[in-house]
C-alpha cells in the first residue's frame, strides 16, 4: 500500500512496556506511536505487556499489533512467536529473525561473512572469566583487540550498560557494569569517526531513509545522550559526501535483507576516518520517542509517523491472508 494511505475503521494493539530494562523507554514509544496511528485514522489500544496480553489478544483481537518495546522479549522474538502463535497480524520482524539480529555476536558474525565491516570482537560469558581468571582474560583481550574498546552486553538495546575503556584499570568497572545486564561480554574496537543510523522500512518499497548523523557532546551517545534532550546534536540527512551516504544506504539495505528482517529496522554505524563503514548493530524494533532517531529519518523523508505505520499495518493484515 501507498505510504500515503490511511488506516481506516482499523483496531491497532501497541504493544509497550513490559518487563525490560528498557521498559520507560518503550513506554515512551508506545504513547508516541499511539497518538501518530490515532492521527492517522486508527482506532488504538495501548496495552502493557504482561499476563494479560495473551487473554487480551484472544478475547478481543485487534486487525493487527504494532510493536514498540525495547529489549528483553520485545526484540529477542518471544513476544513475536507468541503472536506468530495466535495468529496475530503484526508489525515487524518475525521471530527467528529477531533472535538472530538480537544477538549481537551472531548478527556481527553473519554481517561480516557477507563482507560487509563491523568492528573486530570477541564475545566471552561470565563463567568463562570465573574459570580461567578475570585478569588473565582482561589482558589477552587487551592485547588482541587494543585500546580503546567498547565493552558493551551481547544482548540489549540502550547503550545499557556499554562502556568506552580507554585504560586497562578501566576494564574491572566496566565488565561489571556490563555483567548487570547480560550474562555475556561483548568487547570490540572502539571505532572513532562520524556516527550514523540508517533506518530500513518496506511499506511497498523497501528503501533507507535519510541517515541521521549522532553527535554527542560527551563524545558517546550513551543510555543519558539517547533520552535526555539537548545532549546530542542531530544533523538529518547526515553531513556527509553523496558517495559516503550512498554506501550508507547500500549497508543498511544489504544489513536488513541479510539478518531476515522486516517493515523496519534500523543500522547503527560508524564511518572511520578512511571512510569504511563500520556497522555496530542492527535494530529490529527502533525507538519513536521525542530524541529517538526513526522519527527523524521518516520526517526528513517527507513523510508522516502514522501514516508510515498506517501502511505497515495494512501489510500486516495483507500478509496474514496469505498465510
Amino acid at each position: 500500500m501507498p505510504q500515503n494511505a490511511a488506516v481506516i475503521e482499523r483496531t491497532v494493539a501497541v504493544l509497550a512496556g513490559g518487563l525490560s530494562h528498557e521498559r520507560e523507554v518503550s513506554l515512551r514509544s508506545g504513547r508516541r506511536l499511539a497518538t501518530a496511528l490515532r492521527a492517522a485514522g486508527a482506532d488504538v489500544r495501548e496495552w502493557d505487556v504482561d499476563g494479560a496480553l495473551v487473554t487480551r489478544l484472544r478475547s478481543d483481537p485487534p486487525d493487527a499489533v504494532a510493536i514498540a518495546l525495547h529489549g528483553g522479549e520485545g526484540e529477542n522474538g518471544s513476544v513475536q512467536a507468541v503472536l506468530e502463535l495466535l495468529d496475530v497480524p503484526f508489525v515487524g520482524t518475525p521471530a527467528q529473525a529477531c533472535r538472530r539480529a538480537w544477538d549481537k555476536p551472531t548478527a556481527k558474525a553473519e554481517l561480516a561473512g557477507a563482507g560487509l565491516d563491523t568492528p573486530d570482537w570477541v564475545a566471552l560469558p561470565h563463567a568463562t572469566f570465573r574459570a580461567l581468571g578475570a585478569q588473565a582474560v582482561l589482558d589477552a583481550m587487551v592485547d588482541r583487540l587494543g585500546l580503546p574498546l567498547m565493552v558493551k552486553p551481547d544482548q540489549g538495546g540502550s547503550a545499557l550498560g556499554a562502556q568506552v575503556v580507554t585504560a586497562r584499570s578501566e576494564l574491572p568497572a566496566a565488565m561489571v557494569s556490563c555483567l548487570a545486564y547480560s550474562d555475556t561480554v561483548l568487547a570490540e574496537r572502539f571505532v572513532r569517526g562520524t556516527e550514523v543510523a540508517v533506518t530500513v522500512v518496506d511499506d511497498g518499497t523497501v528503501r533507507a531513509l535519510p541517515a541521521v548523523e549522532i553527535d554527542a557532546r560527551g563524545g558517546v551517545y550513551d543510555y543519558t545522550a539517547r533520552y535526555t534532550p539537548g545532549t546530542v546534536s542531530f544533523h538529518c540527512p547526515a553531513r556527509l559526501d553523496d558517495d559516503t551516504l550512498s554506501r550508507l544506504e547500500e549497508t543498511a539495505l544489504a544489513a536488513h535483507h541479510l539478518l531476515g528482517l522486516r517493515d523496519v529496522s534500523r543500522t547503527d554505524a560508524v564511518v572511520d576516518s578512511d571512510g569504511r563503514i563500520q556497522v555496530l548493530e542492527v535494530n529490529v524494533s527502533p525507538g519513536i520517542t521525542e530524541t529517538s532517531l526513526l522519527p527523524m529519518s521518516v520526517r526528513a523523508a517527507g513523510m508522516e509517523l502514522g501514516r508510515l505505520y498506517s501502511s505497515l499495518v495494512e501489510r500486516a493484515i495483507a500478509r496474514s491472508r496469505f498465510t
